[in-house]
């Protein structure tokens, strides 16, 4: 047996001798007679096997070439389609297929379109050869080749309905149900061809986890016409990836419903005493404070928004920044929340603090206002906070986040003028708030009282000090600023 021959019986590829033999001589010859036969068939069979992958979740757009074996789950019809400066029109049909590890669309054109018509049935496997491509409803496969395979057997169960655990890429077809854990407005967007597109997210949980719900063009209005809470089901979603996450968008084939369903969505949340710098976590807790919307102006001469909460579970709390949109979810003193996909970062003085960003989630698991009838039996309540004269829902608040949202600026600086009711004349105080304002004087926040203070020294805005001081015309005369 030559050596071409023995690396050819190692290969597992649906590559006969003869083609492998031609591709040797080919490789040999593009390579100048730097390599020789051996090297050549070495080379060919590395790039051969390349070619092949695991299953169907292997598959991604931009690869050259896959190959693999999936059971035939439906076949369409073939439409007919007009090609610019061709007299004949083009054919095409859509086949989808599965193996154990997900779906994928596969795409026949032409008199290949007609032949697949013919002679595929559902449940028969093929071993496929094709070019993966993104597209309408995710990863699809335009096939250059395709034969039936009689002696593999493939074992497929598509769900009627899926749950979020079930997801992988390349799914289309798919059925979810599952409970609003959020919505985002309607955002518009210019496409190459000159026309506006239209884009909005839900983000839906279920008993198994939550995935991010990406509604285009004329599907993108249904987020403005779903609440918080309610269970809805998605038809006809396709999976995508984005940023390492698996993502279900929704066309205009598909669409978005609420159902008469209980979904319940119990969030797996990381101890807030175990959270560590540069983490993406969920945590959950109570809110034991809440500040005011503050605004501020970015480079691009945009207005950005954020908002500080901070919250607090059984191990401990911490401050977080709501950015954007987010800072306008209604949420006070006393809910319940769960916060998803939040990122830790360094804060004042040391302390930790979380990011709520466009890709976070905000969910309000109970409301002070309803008494908490939704919450976890194992939650904290606000009895928990409560002691050392802290009474749960308030206490000094907590210093403003002057980070970064998606290349957000620091808010510029704004004065805001102390409330009349507040501490009398020559009275000896302390006073804990944010800079708001910094300079001569200071300003600072608390949440419920501003104050002016007198010091002279020099603090960041956002920063979290401590004015000590004896009270003159209104303002705080400080003796100690720390």
């Amino acid at each position: 047996m030559s050596e071409i021959e023995a690396i050819y019986e190692d290969l597992e590829a649906d590559v006969s001798l003869e083609e492998f033999r031609e591709a040797v001589a080919a490789k040999v010859e593009q390579m100048g007679g730097l390599a020789d036969e051996e090297t050549a068939a070495m080379l060919i069979a590395h790039e051969v096997g390349e070619r092949e992958v695991n299953g169907i979740a292997d598959i991604e757009p931009g690869m050259e070439e896959v190959k693999f074996v999936a059971k035939v789950m439906s076949v369409g019809e073939v439409r007919t389609f007009e090609r610019e400066g061709e007299d004949e029109d083009g054919r095409v049909v859509n086949v989808d297929v599965a193996d154990e590890t997900g779906g994928v669309r596969i795409t026949f054109w032409d008199e290949r379109a007609e032949a697949a018509v013919e002679e595929l049935s559902e449940g028969q496997v093929l071993r496929i050869k094709g070019r993966p491509k993104d597209g309408f409803s995710g990863v699809e496969v335009n096939v250059d080749e395709a034969q039936p395979d009689d002696e593999t057997e493939i074992e497929v169960t598509l769900a009627d309905t899926y749950a979020v655990s079930d997801l992988s890429l390349g799914l289309s077809d798919v059925t979810l149900v599952g409970k609003v854990l959020e919505t985002d407005s309607v955002r518009t967007f210019d496409r190459d061809d000159g026309s506006e597109g239209k884009v909005s997210n839900l983000t839906l949980g279920d008993e198994t986890g939550r995935v991010r719900v990406t509604l285009w063009d004329e599907r993108a209005d249904l987020a403005t016409e779903i609440d918080d809470g309610e269970t809805v089901e998605v038809v006809d979603g396709y999976v995508r990836e984005r940023d390492g996450s698996l993502e279900l968008h929704v066309g205009n084939k598909g669409t978005v419903e609420v159902v008469d369903e209980d979904v319940t969505y119990v969030p797996d949340a990381t101890p807030i005493e175990e959270l560590e710098i540069d983490q993406t976590v969920d945590i959950k807790g109570v809110v034991r404070s809440a500040d005011p919307v503050r605004t501020f102006d970015r480079d691009d001469g945009s207005e950005g928004q954020v908002r500080n909460i901070r919250v607090q579970d059984a191990t401990g709390d911490i401050r977080v920044a709501l950015w954007g949109e987010k800072a306008d979810v209604d949420v006070g003193p006393g809910d319940e929340v769960a916060l998803a996909d939040v990122e830790i970062q360094d804060g004042w003085q040391d302390d930790l603090e979380a990011s709520a960003g466009w890709r976070s989630t905000i969910s309000v698991l109970s409301s002070a206002e309803t008494g908490g009838d939704e919450a976890s039996a194992d939650s904290p309540g606000l009895s928990s906070f409560a002691g050392d004269g802290d009474d749960g829902a308030g206490g000094a608040t907590d210093s403003e986040t002057v980070a970064e949202e998606t290349g957000d600026d620091a808010p510029a600086e704004t004065t805001t003028d102390p409330v009349p009711d507040g501490p009398d004349e020559g009275e000896e105080i302390e006073f804990t708030g944010v800079v708001v304002q910094a300079g001569d004087p200071i300003i600072l926040d608390d949440g419920e009282t501003t104050m002016r203070v007198d010091a002279g020294a020099d603090v960041g805005l956002g920063e979290e000090v401590t004015a000590r001081g004896v009270v003159r015309d209104g303002a705080l005369d400080a003796d100690e600023l720390f």
